[in-house]
């Protein structure tokens, strides 16, 4: 279980703890959802494919085929899954 502490201006610090488990960096978005039972539940939200668009474009990268990238799936599943 891990404390917070609730501020005069009502924020809230998520701990290093549950950030880390949740995978929250500065910036990312949560959802916060009460039960019927008055208790919250927070939720990471996923970025939208609109918010990374070109992230991983770099110039003067040579373009890879789709067979290439099939290939390199298959391999990477079978090295985890066998």
């Amino acid at each position: 279980m891990a404390l917070a502490t609730l501020t005069t201006k009502g924020q809230v610090t998520i701990p290093k703890k549950i950030r880390e488990s949740l995978k929250l960096h500065t910036g990312d978005k949560i959802e916060i959802t009460l039960t019927a039972k008055r208790e919250a539940i927070i939720r990471p939200i996923s970025k939208k494919v609109d918010d990374t668009f070109c992230m991983l474009h770099k110039p003067n990268r040579k373009p890879v085929s789709l067979e290439d990238i099939d290939n390199a799936i298959k391999n990477r599943m079978k090295s985890k899954f066998t």
